[in-house]
């Protein structure tokens, strides 16, 4: 090595280091305390600190599983030609089945569907539920109309709608027979999806149209919003369907169908028009329906039962016919 080459010690290499790159870490503590005051420590900061941020993720968590979770099963924009979600059956309702081993479904759970009801058929339907209950209606957010018994919600009470002098102007063959149509087609429907033969399950009662509103409830008929088992309400449901006759989001807000589920998930349903939703009656099936908050909810419960002896006829113009 040349002589002449002047030898750089250590320290001088540190000192060229840091003013090529940055201050030492004691300096830029210092020049923070001078500008902002002494920096705050304390005792296991680093400890505490990390205890305070997952007691933050710990709260969250718990907020969010009291407040419950949504999924969405069925949306008012979807258009679903089929869609199907399993569920375990429930202990009662495997045992109330046993009694009927032809109509034990393959797997129990909830389906909808789009496209088996057409917008005519709707449409008929609708009218049917708009007129027939304008002779009537609760004084509740909820009206019932049962072609089959004639009841009809009027008041806090009910009454015959086939009593009435002017039912004969309202109703007519063609609209029992398309109410028919349409049944037999869910009827179909409820046996291919839950793999049970369609002639092993009969119509049962009750099958109703329901009208629901934002209207304080009156009596407990009018409190559809508690949740609860079609099985437990209606002894001899064991396949309870609904068709939607107008639109969530368009005709109304609220009332949307909640499967309420394990672990406090709520599985949700929008009501379409046109839509059938259909779902094993046990209590692997808790469900309500949200409040209404304006507008009103047109739908077509159609229950079917596994005993014949419980079964019902189809509504005709005879009904009326006996009145005159």
């Amino acid at each position: 090595m040349p002589q002449n080459v002047k030898k750089i010690s250590r320290k001088e290499v540190k000192k060229v280091k840091l003013s090529n790159n940055e201050q030492p870490q004691s300096a830029i503590e210092e020049d923070v305390k001078l500008k902002y005051g002494p920096v705050l420590t304390f005792p296991y900061q680093r400890v505490w600190s990390r205890g305070v941020l997952i007691l933050g993720v710990l709260f969250i968590v718990w907020y969010n599983s009291r407040n419950g979770k949504e999924v969405s099963f069925a949306k008012q924009k979807d258009v679903l030609f089929s869609r199907i979600q399993n569920v375990p059956c429930s202990d009662d309702y495997k045992i109330e089945l046993d009694k009927y081993p032809s109509c034990v479904p393959e797997k129990c759970g909830r389906s909808v569907m789009d496209k088996l009801v057409t917008s005519t058929e709707t449409d008929v339907l609708l009218k049917i539920a708009t007129v027939g209950m304008s002779f009537g209606g609760s004084d509740g957010g909820a009206s019932i109309l049962d072609l089959h018994s004639g009841a009809l919600s009027k008041g806090s009470g009910f009454i015959n709608v086939y009593a009435l002098d002017a039912v004969n102007k309202v109703f007519n063959s063609a609209d029992f027979a398309i109410y028919k149509v349409v049944k037999t087609k869910i009827q179909h429907a409820v046996a291919h999806n839950f793999g049970v033969n369609a002639h092993e399950i009969y119509l049962t009662h009750p099958t109703f149209f329901s009208r629901m509103t934002n209207a304080s409830a009156k009596t407990e008929h009018d409190e559809y919003w508690h949740p609860h088992v079609d099985k437990e309400t209606y002894e001899s449901f064991h396949y309870t369907s609904l068709l939607y006759l107008n639109d969530f989001g368009r005709d109304f807000e609220g009332g949307r169908f909640l499967f309420v589920d394990k672990n406090n998930v709520n599985t949700t349903v929008e009501p379409r028009k046109g839509r059938v939703s259909m779902f094993t009656s046990g209590s692997e099936n808790l469900h309500a329906v949200e409040k209404v908050t304006t507008g009103t909810r047109y739908a077509l419960t159609v229950s079917f039962t596994c005993n014949i002896e419980s079964a019902i006829s189809d509504p005709s113009s005879k009904n009326f016919r006996i009145h005159d």
